[in-house]
Formats: C-alpha cells, sequence, structure tokens
C-alpha cells in the first residue's frame, strides 16, 4: 500500500478520498489554491501545498506545479478525483515518468477509451451496443451526408474528445448536418484542441443509463450494475439513481456484462463508467466511456457495498480487486441529488458567498458528501456543487419518500440552492413513474405545474 497519497483535487471528493486513504493506512497531502486557502477538507489533510492562484488554469490545472507538489511532500501516489486532470493522458503519462503512481488507468487506456472514435471501435470488438453511424472520423460532408441517408436522419454530430454538451450537434436534413460538422469541429478544437468530429443515429427520446465498472491490473473486471442519469438539464445531471427503474433484468445484465467485457478487453485499472442511452423499447447503445470516478459513484456504493474509492487506491497499488462478479448484489434503491450553489429561478445563476448557515439531514439510509459547513465562503472560481445528497431504500418508492424528506431537513442558508428545485422535481410525475427522458426536465421548468404527482 502507498504510505502517501498526493490528492490534486478539492471540495468534497478531496475529502473523500482523504477518508478512505486514511482507513488503508495512508498519509494525505492536499494542494491547494490561494481560493481555497481556507477549504475545510484542508484540515483533515496530514500535509497541505499551495500551489497557484485561484484560477484552475494556474493551479489545479497545472501539471507542473502538482508533480512538484507531490515530489516535495515524497508523495508515491496522485489521485484526481474527477474533473481537472482527472482524464488527461498526458498527466498520467507524466507522473509514470517521475516514478509516482496515477491512481486511475494507464495513459494508454485513458487515451484509447477517451477517444470515443477508438472506443466505439473497441466497443464493437467486446460485443458491447453501439450506435450505427460513421467508424472513424468525418471531415468530408458528402461522405456524412451518405452515412446520414443510410442510417437515417436524426443524426448527432459529436465530438471525438468531447465532453458536456460540447462540440456536439443534431441535424435533420443534409444543410443541418453540413453546418454542424463545421460548427461542431471549430467548437471542439477550441474546447479540447481536438477537432475531430463523427456521425451517429440521434435518438429523440431516450434514457440516459451507465454501468459502473471496476478493473485491474491483474486481468480482471466486474460491473456493479447500473445507474438512471436521466434527470439532467443541458447534458448536466441534476439527480442519480440505481439500479436504473424499469429496465428488463435479462437486458440490464447483458448490457453490464458487455460493458465489463470492454473494459477488460482495454487492459483497464481502476474505476469506469460506460455511459449508454437506452429507447423506448430498452435497446442500448453506447455513449461514451468515463475513464474516473466519477460524482454519482455514491449511488453504487449505496446498493452495492463496494467502497469504490478504496479499490482505486488498492487496484493502483496492484492488489487484485477483493470482488469477484459473483459477490455484487443489488440491495435496495439509492437516490443522489447534485446540491449545487445555483438558483434555478434565475435561470441557474451562480451562488458564490458566504454561507452563514448549513444543517445537513441525517437518519436511518441518509449520507451526505459535502466540503460546506457555516462560514464557509463558496469561491467563484470553481464548479457550483457544495454537496450531495444521497438516500438508500428499500426500493425506489421508499428512496424517494426518504429523499424529499431528508431535503425538508437541509438548511442551507443565505445563499440559494437547487435542493427546492429537487423536491419539486421528485414529486413530479414523470419521475415517480420513470416514464421520462433526457429532455424532460427542461420541459418540466417551463411548466413546473404540469401533472404533479404530489
Amino acid at each position: 500500500m502507498f504510505n502517501r497519497i498526493l490528492i490534486a483535487n478539492r471540495g468534497e471528493i478531496a475529502l473523500r478520498i482523504i477518508r478512505a486513504a486514511r482507513e488503508l493506512g495512508c498519509r494525505t497531502v492536499c494542494v491547494f489554491s490561494e481560493a481555497d486557502r481556507d477549504g475545510p477538507w484542508l484540515e483533515q489533510a496530514d500535509q497541505t501545498i499551495c500551489i497557484g492562484p485561484g484560477p484552475s488554469t494556474e493551479s489545479y490545472l497545472r501539471i507542473d506545479r502538482i508533480i512538484s507538489a507531490a515530489e516535495t511532500s515524497h508523495a508515491d501516489a496522485i489521485h484526481p478525483g474527477y474533473g481537472f486532470l482527472a482524464e488527461n493522458a498526458e498527466f498520467a503519462g507524466v507522473c509514470r515518468d517521475c516514478n509516482i503512481e496515477f491512481i486511475g488507468p494507464s495513459p494508454e487506456a485513458m487515451a484509447l477509451l477517451g477517444d470515443k472514435i477508438s472506443c466505439k471501435r473497441m466497443a464493437r470488438e467486446a460485443g458491447t451496443p453501439i450506435f450505427p453511424g460513421s467508424e472513424d472520423a468525418i471531415e468530408d460532408p458528402d461522405e456524412a451526408i451518405e452515412v446520414a441517408r443510410g442510417i437515417g436522419f436524426p443524426v448527432i454530430v459529436k465530438a471525438s474528445a468531447g465532453g458536456g454538451g460540447r462540440g456536439m450537434r443534431i441535424a435533420r436534413t443534409d444543410e443541418e448536418l453540413v453546418e454542424g460538422i463545421r460548427a461542431a469541429s471549430q467548437e471542439a478544437a477550441a474546447a479540447f484542441g481536438n477537432g475531430a468530429v463523427y456521425v451517429e443515429k440521434f435518438l429523440e427520446q431516450a434514457r440516459h443509463v451507465e454501468v459502473q465498472c471496476l478493473g485491474d491490473t491483474h486481468g480482471n473486471a466486474v460491473h456493479l450494475y447500473n445507474r438512471d442519469c436521466t434527470s439532467q438539464r443541458r447534458h448536466q445531471k441534476l439527480i442519480e439513481e440505481g439500479p436504473a427503474p424499469g429496465v428488463d433484468p435479462k437486458i440490464r445484465d447483458e448490457v453490464c456484462e458487455s460493458a465489463a467485457a470492454l473494459i477488460r478487453n482495454a487492459g483497464y485499472a481502476g474505476a469506469a463508467t460506460v455511459e449508454f442511452l437506452m429507447d423506448r423499447d430498452q435497446q442500448f447503445y453506447m455513449l461514451e466511456v468515463n475513464t474516473r470516478v466519477q460524482v454519482e459513484h455514491p449511488v453504487t456504493e449505496a446498493i452495492t457495498g463496494v467502497d469504490i474509492v478504496k479499490e482505486t487506491i488498492c487496484v493502483a497499488a496492484g492488489a487484485p480487486l477483493s470482488i469477484s462478479q459473483e459477490d455484487v448484489e443489488i440491495r435496495g434503491h439509492a437516490i443522489e441529488c447534485r446540491v449545487n450553489a445555483e438558483d434555478p429561478d434565475r435561470g441557474f445563476m451562480p451562488q458564490p458567498g458566504l454561507v452563514e448557515s448549513f444543517q445537513a439531514p441525517g437518519g436511518f439510509g441518509v449520507r451526505v458528501d459535502t466540503h460546506v459547513r457555516p462560514g464557509y465562503r463558496i469561491p467563484p472560481n470553481y464548479d457550483s456543487m457544495i454537496g450531495k445528497l444521497i438516500v438508500h431504500g428499500r426500493d425506489r418508492a421508499d428512496a424517494i419518500a426518504r429523499m424529499r424528506s431528508a431535503i425538508d431537513e437541509f438548511r442551507v442558508g443565505p445563499i440559494r440552492t437547487t435542493l427546492p428545485l429537487h423536491h419539486r422535481l421528485l414529486g413530479a410525475r414523470p419521475f415517480v413513474d420513470h416514464d421520462f427522458d433526457i429532455h424532460w426536465v427542461e420541459r418540466f421548468l417551463e411548466s413546473p405545474q404540469a401533472a404533479p404527482a404530489s
């Protein structure tokens, strides 16, 4: 096991990693920016090192400063958490070159699965269901039109290195497709430094279902079943739950096993999430693979009892997975709400500033992952998520009732958060009946009183 782990992240995920490392007997080093100098999570680390000003481009995204901090503190491993450099193959490679273990996949596996075109190619070989579309990057509009007419409009243009909804354009005609390729390529080049795009079939109505997987350096890979992330706004997830409701168990198991096969064939070590879209006939199509621990990992931890963060640390230290596929069972239902410091009534405007009051809920089956406490000042430099509220119940109805009760108990002030919106979404008929698609929240926001269930 590692002696000292440097955590190249901040906030609740940094605190989550500190706790896991402590249980494994590892000391921790937290890097921080000037904007995070008073971050409560820093108090739990054994050592802290400032790596630059508030903007992430001058701190949490500076590979040279993070490596320097690791060498200065004699850290033998770096955990990237999620966001920032977590899916940066160059960073993983620099860690290896400096004889520092990167707690995550190898640079080669990360690059292979992080590029959507090569990932689709591997998925096809592993039997993982994928969208029909172009097999390689497309530059020629005539080629794109030929592909689109072959699979049928509407289609979607996607950036090979994209994410978060950037570098994506929906096209329903030849003209829209030609313009979509130009616009998506330009946006992707600016956002990711890679303008390659491809074309695939677009589903008008789809649910977002993902499969959590773990792999090790001994050739083992398991899936931890699935999560539903359909409740999202502008491709940003709001509510996650597991297992995905209403999916036929036979279909679920086949898709989950194919996701594990993809991870295994890639020689992948660590946590990975294979994301899918599912149509109304429960046909699955792979979107992408996230090569890191995800924000919603507590949902899977709740229903399986597997500590995903500890497993990733142990795997990086060379240990085989502590579980086999036969050990993984689903117990009950879990839901996670992302608590964002945003005002939904004002276009989800961020709410940086002083948190004067903060009282988290508790009780049976309730978990809160947060770094916030009274007196904490939310900086304007980073993502607005200030915590995650997770509940576990005997079934989905029990979990929904427990989540709404926990939200009622949650107190944050005077800043506005997304908690009241979550309460409304959890009581809406489309969510209760899991009769929804990835656009349902946006429709609900346009008509918030539409068919409430309670």
